[in-house]
């Protein structure tokens, strides 16, 4: 720190800028002020008197990865909605339940007999454990796995088995409007995902303009599955028209609707909707991948429990959670921290369950310190408005998780500010570009309509490294992120 910084930085000024607060968490201490404390501690505080945050509520913590000594707090005990930060509740609780060598089983099973023609009399069920990857080339394989076990014709029904988890499709306190909605889709033992960010029980709508105006827009699905109906309402308008396409699910239904105008030559419009029965929707593309391999099914589509000595024909093992979380928290999927929650619940409470799920979670907290009562946990994403947790209680799970066996996967799977790759900076990826925290600053994002939180790592100029929790509630302003980053960057350029 240049001399100049450090004249006027007396006792009475170091205690005055640090704002410790005095009911501080297990595992954190209040650090000995030093005058770079000071320096960041009057920088942030400048910071927070951005207007963007008048009338907002709002906790920040600041304490030093190495010991885990608070340098700056300011209400940071104060329960506020963590949106997405709640992520890495669920991430380490599954990390330390399940394991990043953890993976996801799905299996094609049979009853009955299969005689030497190939004609199977019995059942044929596809079971599903909660794989949230499965993509329309693994029922494909499945296909391709059961005519190399000899079947050509299925004298009997071809049965969805999602009984892995409950039947609760939906987190208790998700909006009937977001249930359209990829970042809403309903959490099933078994489903499907149209592409490699793996939003899984989510089918992607494509919305191109016809060659002439006046005709009907061009509608496709990918994949392209029989379980939804569509209702195109879309018209194809002049080059010069107003693009201007909706998507729609109509709730409780699996009927989309597509409606509105899009220019000759346009672009097309796209959309990740969630689909209203995610078991079928899988289901549906095991039955077309059968049909593509020749086997026939002489009974009905249904869904039950797979009987006790059916006989597997194909199985999959999904990525270990190592490579999910990449996806996971990178992206910030929704539907993989559902999944995590019922997965646990279901391999340490034996109930794939929320209720189950996060009662396990609670646990797993306990056992870093953090008082259960003290926070409240209503999903394993972050939608719920009902969430509660504290800048504090976030600062001191990521202090504590560092010394785990799995912590390299943890961090790995933060995004990282200002780096380019999807796949690396995330959501984080074009923010604090150009300064002292791009590429440095590992950290978790959340948003929610009038929700903004960011938690994570970075390593200031001075070779310190920090852990830090910021968490924005209530505010008005279009944005607040620009005030985040603005924080992270004081910590990354504390020289």
């Amino acid at each position: 720190m240049p001399a100049t910084k450090k004249k006027w930085l007396s006792a009475m000024t170091l205690s005055a800028l640090l704002l410790i607060p005095a009911g501080t968490a297990p595992g954190l201490q209040p650090a000995v002020a030093t005058e770079d404390d000071a320096v960041l501690g009057n920088a942030l505080n400048e910071i927070l008197k951005d207007p963007r945050l008048d009338g907002a509520t709002f906790g920040v913590n600041v304490t030093k990865a190495s010991t885990g000594e608070t340098v700056y707090g300011h209400t940071d005990d104060l329960l506020l909605h963590p949106a997405s930060n709640m992520k890495i509740l669920t991430g380490v609780a599954a990390l330390e339940v399940l394991g990043p060598d953890h993976r996801f089983t799905t299996d094609v099973l049979h009853t009955g007999k299969l005689n030497p023609g190939g004609a199977l009399r019995g059942d044929l069920y596809l079971r599903g454990k909660g794989d949230p990857t499965l993509l329309k080339e693994d029922f494909a394989q499945f296909a391709k796995d059961v005519k190399a076990k000899g079947v050509k014709k299925v004298h009997g029904n071809l049965i969805a088995d999602d009984s892995w988890f409950d039947d609760v499709l939906l987190s208790e306190d998700l909006n009937w409007s977001d249930e359209h909605n990829y970042t809403g889709a309903g959490v099933s033992a078994l489903t499907a995902s149209p592409n490699t960010d793996y939003d899984a029980g989510t089918v992607i709508v494509n919305v191109n303009p016809a060659k002439e105006a006046g005709a009907e827009a061009e509608v496709t699905l990918d994949p392209f599955t029989e379980s939804v109906t569509i209702d195109n309402r879309a018209e194809t308008v002049a080059k010069d028209g107003k693009k201007s396409i909706s998507i729609t699910r109509e709730h409780g239904t699996n009927h989309i609707v597509i409606k509105g105008t899009i220019p000759v030559g346009a672009t097309a419009s796209r959309s990740w909707t969630a689909v209203e029965d995610p078991t079928m929707y899988a289901l549906d593309l095991f039955k077309q991948a059968l049909k593509q391999e020749g086997i026939t099914i002489s009974g009905k589509l249904a869904e039950g429990a797979t009987p006790e000595g059916a006989a597997t024909l194909a199985s999959k093992k999904s990525m270990p959670l190592s490579e999910l979380y990449i996806p996971f928290m990178k992206l910030s999927n929704n539907g993989h921290a559902e999944v995590l929650v019922k997965e646990v619940g279901r391999a340490a409470a034996g109930e794939g369950s929320w209720d189950a799920g996060l009662g396990v979670m609670e646990d797993v907290l306990a056992g870093y310190g953090l008082d259960p009562a003290g926070m409240r946990l209503r999903d394993g994403s972050g939608m719920s408005h009902k969430n509660l947790v504290t800048a504090e209680q976030l600062s001191v799970l990521l202090y504590k998780v560092q010394t785990e066996p799995w912590f390299p996967v943890f961090l790995k799977s933060l995004p990282v500010a200002g780096h380019p790759d999807r796949m690396t900076g995330g959501t984080l990826r074009n923010r604090m570009k150009g300064t002292g925290a791009a590429e440095n600053v590992k950290a978790k994002t959340g948003s929610l309509t009038g929700v903004s939180t960011l938690s994570g790592y970075v390593t200031a100029e001075n070779g310190e490294e920090y852990i830090f929790s910021i968490l924005f509630n209530n505010y008005l302003a279009d944005s607040v992120t620009p005030i985040q980053d603005e924080i992270a960057e004081a910590i990354a350029e504390l020289d």
